[in-house]
């Protein structure tokens, strides 16, 4: 699912103050609001926000009164208890390493509002024989103070809510050391205080059948170590790895969240993705971009710290000396669109502190990629404004309104009191690793597009409302604009024709 860079070719209320609290987030209401505060006065962490994998949450250490125990030493004991009780039942796992039965398709079938409590120490662990842990379309299912580990799914497939049901909570829970993606999400999912840790291709991989995720809540958790097993190298520009990657979530809360050390993307939100709110998270040292936002709409991204990601992924760029500006933060193909319900209609980008990264913002669009384009790698999909993807053809594509709503814009990005700091003896880089840009490519394929030659590269950089403002920049910056020859200075890019970054201040060092 998704493209890889650009692919020119072809409910618990004390938590969530808990959470808000450690982030500096006191509303959550004001999505899209004015900032009024300066770039110092931002709410982003300096601190891990959710430090929760080496410390977890004990579970209780008694059965909650009603629960069903389920025994350790029984191999099997959970999915067989599951289903011979009702639907609704508690049960709580008594200390130990809980097993199934050793067949790969002996996962739990879940009912209807069922809740599964660890006692401290409890483990389900799949021996690398199990494929999947908790499976069926049951709603409104908890799992709660419970590690699941060493389960072996397929690619893109998950661990936990396998089959993508609705209203599940996950909660001080460890889903660790997996095969595939440690969870799958489906609408109105709730991920809370957990470690999604050392999983194979994703931590969490929200994509669910028939594109129905709505109101999704990733909140205070701890992302770290996932893609182990280095998937884009197996499958070159496959873009199926991150620490969690969102595939049509329509509405999603991702705050409070400490995202580090994976491999790949940090947060990868790809294809009619809207209204995203992202706030209050640390994103560190993942080997590419902190977080990517393509062929997606309408976001809020605020008050999070950015820091020492895209060092892997931006270097071995250079040191094949491509020009393009591998971004930490990478928005492709997306933008806001006011006919598109959201919380905002545009994709705002502020008070966040962005730190000794490789590269900084990069605003994308590929000239060639388009409903109907055989360069579309989201096969089959359209943008959310054309329902019918055969529509997006000639002779109708060539006029409006079909000309506008069969590509995925960039358009509406306000980017703005924002710290960027950059010290190259910290990243050990030269002027490379300090860009921040807004390009296209020169449009070529296919035959019939409408979209050739300089058509996208000067939409993108003069015509879509995409503006920089009342930044700060720490380091030797410099900026992208049009096309990837077009390498400007501060004094540059704030002159005509651009005029980027009014009211932005610049030192050269990183401590100016």
């Amino acid at each position: 699912m998704g493209m890889k860079w650009r692919n020119l070719a072809s409910s618990s209320a004390p938590l969530a103050l808990v959470v808000l609290a450690a982030t500096g987030c006191t509303s959550t209401s004001d999505a899209g609001a004015k900032p009024t505060d300066p770039p110092s006065a931002s709410k982003a962490p300096a601190k891990p926000v959710a430090r929760v994998c080496a410390k977890p949450a004990a579970g209780p250490a008694k059965a909650p009164a009603g629960a069903v125990t389920v025994d350790p030493k029984v191999v099997g004991d959970l999915a067989e208890k599951t289903k011979s009780s009702p639907a609704g039942t508690t049960f709580w796992l008594r200390p130990g390493k809980h097993r199934l039965e050793p067949d790969r398709y002996a996962q739990v079938m879940t009912k209807k509002g069922n809740r599964y409590i660890g006692a401290p120490g409890a483990v389900l662990d799949g021996g690398k024989k199990n494929n999947y842990a908790f499976s069926g379309t049951a709603r409104d299912v908890t799992i709660r103070h419970l590690t699941v580990q060493r389960f072996v799914a397929p690619p893109d497939e998950g661990v936990v809510n396998h089959d993508m049901a609705d209203g599940w909570v996950i909660e001080h829970a460890k889903i660790q050391y997996n095969s595939g993606a440690g969870l799958m999400a489906g609408a109105r999912q709730k991920v809370r205080a957990s470690c999604l840790r050392d999983n194979g291709q994703y931590g969490m991989n929200a994509y669910k059948t028939g594109d129905s995720i709505r109101g999704l809540v990733v909140e205070g958790n701890e992302i770290v170590g996932n893609n182990t097993g280095d998937w884009e190298r197996k499958r070159p520009g496959c873009g199926c790895t991150g620490g969690i990657k969102f595939w049509a979530v329509n509405g999603a809360e991702i705050r409070g969240n400490w995202v580090h050390d994976n491999r790949g993307a940090g947060l990868w939100a790809d294809n009619n993705n809207n209204d995203f709110r992202i706030e209050g998270n640390l994103l560190e040292a993942n080997d590419g971009a902190a977080l990517m936002y393509e062929t997606s709409y309408n976001a809020v991204i605020r008050n999070n710290t950015i820091r020492r990601n895209n060092w892997v992924e931006g270097r071995r760029s250079a040191e094949r000396d491509d020009p393009f500006p591998y971004a930490t933060v990478y928005v492709s193909e997306s933008g806001g669109e006011p006919r598109i319900k959201a919380r905002t209609d545009k994709i705002e980008i502020y008070r966040n502190v962005l730190e000794n990264n490789w590269n900084g913002i990069t605003l994308w669009e590929n000239a060639d990629r388009f409903c109907n384009s055989p360069a579309n790698t989201s096969t089959g999909y359209c943008t959310l404004l054309v329902k019918d993807t055969k529509r997006c053809a000639k002779p109708a594509i060539t006029k409006g309104p079909l000309y506008a709503d069969c590509r995925w814009k960039t358009q509406r990005v306000d980017i703005h009191d924002n710290r960027f700091l950059l010290d190259p003896q910290v990243v050990k880089c030269k002027t490379e690793c300090g860009r921040m840009a807004v390009l296209s490519n020169y449009g070529t394929y296919p035959k019939w597009s409408p979209y050739k030659g300089k058509r996208v590269s000067d939409a993108i950089t003069h015509k879509q409302h995409n503006r920089w403002h009342d930044n700060t920049y720490r380091g030797p910056w410099s900026f992208v604009a049009e096309n990837t020859d077009q390498k400007l200075d501060s004094g540059q890019w704030q002159d005509t024709p651009y005029r980027q970054d009014s009211g932005s201040t610049y030192a050269p060092r990183a401590g100016g």
